[in-house]
């Protein structure tokens, strides 16, 4: 792996929780595998006036609480490459002690002028400190290439999303624009194009012809966690589907690309995208089921429900559970049901994708065993990452009685000591230009599109409800009518329970 080019990170909100949980772990883990340059510095700023060693401190803490390096000893070294500085990103004129700190440290450091800004703030500033920066002439690249980061959500909705775009394009140039999605930095989902594309015997079954349906799900088992002002205004379908969960999608259905690099394969996502069929409004009550968590006791211990929550309102009617069927029109998915689902205060926190394949045209045996059935391919994302297949085996003894059986491999095999964080790729393919694991706006804009119809729908017709699911189970009851086929249900990854929690099957 190469090192990238020299230059200066700056992060917007460097104190905020995402800065000391993710980016500073992701950033000191490149440090200590020498993957960032020879030379670099890194600017953290904030509203508060800080001097350079108590926001050091501040991360010392950070490292050794969240770091998953062993060699924290070294970190001093890290360390001495932080500077913070205290400016109010909404004033314009602030910025020009910004452009005079990056000066400063450029001379130096001897870094040119590149310069890599990573937007963990809100999403009211997204517009904000993009446009105060292009005022400052801080994305001109006759220097050294600029490039800024910026978190989800991308708008609110599609003409929202469309008007976010069309102001950062007027100040910047779409091959400087990341648009992070920390899902595609799970090397599990990346290892879905691998599991296709580099083996002979999935890539003649990955269709219409011999897949029934397949199915997605994103559970947690937390709940809001005293984020009520912000899930207010989010709710599943935003939070997870529209980024997280379609892109998941885009792997699973796009076309094997030309060449893998950033374009081919982005084009193939989109191409998926632009063939989801659209959901009419009057099929939203048929197609999308919304749901929010009750009060409940899980092991023992009374759990609020979501309008218990602190900052939700006592009538609210955002979802904490979501739930699609939908279909891709093109000519290998034709007919195939996609089905998602994501909810909190679920049983487990899990995240798998399972391809679904169709039954025998004649059945010759007999099935025995209670969980035996068509075949499954069962992709983790995580935790515990892999990939499991299940297929009829006979029982030993007389007759011909089948059942079930896995063959599994988990990804950790392949590591010798760590599987990397998402952010340690999405950092380092973002410093060496590699855009492939971040979002293009025709991406965004194809994904608010598809559900612009469930969101309107949820907003303005009163007749399509809420249903409410007792915290620690799977979701309202009403989701299971998704699946026409009365024979078939979800899969619920979670086998049994233990006293110290629930053990997931791979």
């Amino acid at each position: 792996m190469k090192k990238p080019e020299d230059h200066i990170i700056v992060i917007f909100g460097g104190r905020g929780d995402l800065a000391m949980r993710k980016i500073m772990p992701a950033l000191y883990a490149l440090f200590v595998q020498d993957l960032l340059p020879d030379r670099f510095a890194i600017i953290g700023t904030g509203r508060n006036q800080l001097d350079d060693e108590v926001y050091r401190g501040e991360v010392r803490q950070a490292l050794l609480k969240f770091s998953g390096e062993k060699k924290k000893i070294g970190s001093e070294k890290f360390l001495e490459r932080l500077f913070y500085l205290g400016i109010d990103p909404s004033d314009t004129g602030a910025y020009s002690k910004l452009s005079r700190k990056l000066e400063e440290l450029r001379k130096e450091a001897e870094i040119s002028g590149r310069t890599l800004f990573y937007l963990s703030v809100p999403p009211d500033l997204y517009e904000v400190i993009p446009l105060n920066l292009a005022l400052h002439g801080l994305n001109v690249e006759s220097d050294g290439w600029k490039k800024v980061i910026i978190e989800k959500p991308f708008g609110h909705d599609y003409d929202s999303a469309v008007e976010l775009n069309e102001k950062l394009q007027s100040f910047w140039k779409e091959h400087q624009i990341y648009r992070i999605d920390h899902y595609l930095g799970k090397e599990t989902v990346q290892n879905i194009l691998v599991t296709r594309f580099s083996n002979g015997i999935f890539e003649p079954l990955w269709n219409r012809n011999y897949v029934h349906h397949v199915e997605i799900t994103s559970s947690e088992s937390l709940g809001i966690e005293k984020r009520g002002a912000y899930y207010e205004k989010a709710g599943a379908l935003r939070d997870m589907i529209q980024n997280h969960l379609l892109h998941l999608v885009g792997f699973i259905a796009m076309e094997p690309p030309s060449s893998i690099d950033s374009n081919s394969i982005r084009n193939e996502i989109v191409k998926v995208f632009q063939s989801f069929r659209q959901i009419k409004p009057e099929e939203v009550i048929k197609c999308a089921i919304r749901g929010q968590y009750t009060s409940s006791h899980i092991k023992g211990e009374a759990v609020k429900g979501y309008r218990e929550e602190e900052n939700v309102s006592p009538e609210s009617k955002t979802e904490t559970f979501a739930a699609l069927k939908f279909y891709i029109d093109n000519w290998r998915w034709g007919g195939v049901p996609f089905y998602i689902r994501t909810g909190k205060r679920l049983p487990t926190r899990v995240t798998e994708a399972v391809i679904h394949f169709k039954e025998t045209p004649h059945p010759l045996f007999s099935q025995k065993s209670a969980d035996s059935g068509p075949n499954q391919l069962i992709i983790r994302i995580q935790p515990d990452e892999g990939i499991l297949i299940k297929f009829g085996m006979k029982i030993p003894g007389a007759g011909f009685n089948v059942k079930n059986v896995n063959m599994d491999f988990h990804y950790s095999d392949l590591a010798a000591e760590r599987i990397p964080e998402a952010y340690e790729r999405l950092l380092y393919d973002s410093m060496n230009g590699d855009s492939t694991l971040y979002t293009r706006s025709d991406a965004v804009m194809a994904a608010w599109r598809f559900l612009e119809p469930v969101i309107r729908e949820w907003e303005n017709n009163r007749e399509i409800p809420v249903y409410g699911y007792p915290a620690g189970s799977w979701g309202p009851e009403k989701v299971d009518e998704l699946i026409d086929e009365p024979d078939i249900t979800w899969r619920y990854p979670c086998k049994n329970l233990a006293d110290d929690g629930i053990y997931c099957e791979l």
